[in-house]
């Protein structure tokens, strides 16, 4: 079964890995740079909402688990700036190589549209890299309906944009 829970000490090791791992697909896992101690701090301070960095809001970087181990993550925004109303949507989520084609990131994002249902989100926008069919998929398998396909003015990839909910 897979939990979605806030990163620990613990957790340095094996995320560090995915974060490596990830930056060769061009995908930033951890979203932060630092000592641990700094990056878990600014995990809770995103959490809590205060101190936030130019152009981020509230959000929950959670780890994704199964069996007690880390095999993914997911930011959880809680609302949308410019930026992420284009690009980024509410949801970023991410499964290391070696535990995909499991089922865990329809379960992630499944689980994430749960908690901002919770939050009032009744749409939560979802994007992915255009191209990205593992990803699309995700999302349509947990009720993303395909609005449009949007490129960023300062170049990189286009970025499908997908609703679900009402």
């Amino acid at each position: 079964m897979l939990t979605l829970r806030p990163p620990t000490v613990r957790d340095e090791a094996a995320l560090r890995a995915m974060h490596e791992q990830l930056a060769a697909e061009d995908f930033s896992f951890l979203l932060a740079e630092g000592t641990w101690a700094w990056i878990l701090a600014q995990v809770r301070r995103e959490a809590d909402g205060r101190d936030l960095p130019a152009g981020r809001v509230r959000a929950d970087f959670l780890v994704a688990e199964v069996d007690g181990i880390p095999e993914g993550r997911v930011s959880i925004r809680h609302e949308l700036t410019p930026f992420l109303f284009e690009l980024g949507g509410h949801v970023g989520y991410a499964v290391a190589p070696q535990f995909r084609r499991r089922g865990h990131a329809t379960e992630i994002l499944r689980q994430s549209v749960q908690r901002l249902r919770v939050l009032r989100v009744d749409r939560v926008l979802v994007t992915c890299a255009d191209g990205n069919a593992a990803s699309a998929a995700t999302i349509e398998r947990c009720g993303g309906v395909l609005e449009d396909v949007r490129v960023p003015g300062s170049g990189g990839g286009a970025r499908p944009r997908y609703w679900i909910g009402a």
